[in-house]
């Protein structure tokens, strides 16, 4: 029998793959980038582009790719396409990863978050 550290059970391997897949694509600096930005708020993909600085039709296709992938969802809203993320634990994820590394890069100490239904 296998000794679980945390008291969880391995995850099923479709649940890994499913979840390897996602951070793949996070592992995109143009994609991390536009999670960074969503998660700051909702967006189209004029503005998007705009702040990543990235050509829209790029930005378009990573923003497709996340969507597609679950990490992001779009609502029209006239003639735009507002981009969002609405999974509260992707939003920590995001904001966890990239102000950790962002306090070791100024070298200072970011507080510890715990993820949501993770932990006791």
């Amino acid at each position: 029998m296998t000794d679980n550290a945390g008291g969880y059970d391995d995850p099923p391997a479709e649940v890994l793959t499913a979840a390897a897949a996602a951070f793949a694509l996070l592992a995109s600096p143009a994609r991390l980038h536009l999670m960074w930005a969503l998660s700051q708020g909702e967006s189209d993909v004029t503005h998007l582009a705009d702040r990543v600085g990235g050509a829209l039709p790029a930005v378009s296709q990573h923003l497709a790719k996340l969507k597609l992938a679950g990490l992001v969802r779009s609502r029209r809203e006239g003639r735009r396409q507002v981009y969002y993320i609405d999974d509260p634990d992707v939003l920590t994820l995001v904001r966890v990863m990239v102000g950790q590394l962002t306090a070791r890069a100024r070298g200072t100490a970011a507080p510890v978050r715990r993820l949501h239904g993770i932990g006791g």
